[in-house]
């Protein structure tokens, strides 16, 4: 029982990895999925609660490192980001094309 357990785990925490690595270039919650990910496979693994750890710390040191910069260098990271999440969008609507049930009047091309 405790390993058929153990090998449930494993199994929806490696879809819900692989799942979160896939999206995580798209817009989205794909880090999300990865560390939601992370928490189950740390339930039973001791290498993933490992990982959890150093996420948890490397996260909690960019969110101070952030908080401690100027409005402007904050401002930039965010439109940086912005810029790049807008880049994958126009990329994946490029290579699998826009869907139908978006509005005509969206600046895209068709």
């Amino acid at each position: 029982m405790d390993t058929a357990y153990r090998a449930g785990v494993g199994v929806v925490g490696a879809l819900l990895l692989a799942v979160g690595l896939v999206t995580i270039p798209l817009p989205g919650p794909g880090w999300l999925t990865v560390i939601a990910a992370l928490f189950v496979l740390a339930s039973e693994f001791t290498w993933a609660e490992q990982v959890l750890e150093f996420t948890k710390r490397y996260v909690k040191l960019w969110t101070d490192w952030i908080g401690r910069q100027s409005m402007w260098v904050r401002v930039l990271i965010g439109l940086a980001t912005a810029a790049f999440v807008y880049g994958v969008i126009v990329c994946v609507l490029h290579l699998t094309g826009v869907p139908d049930w978006v509005p005509g009047w969206v600046p895209l091309w068709r």
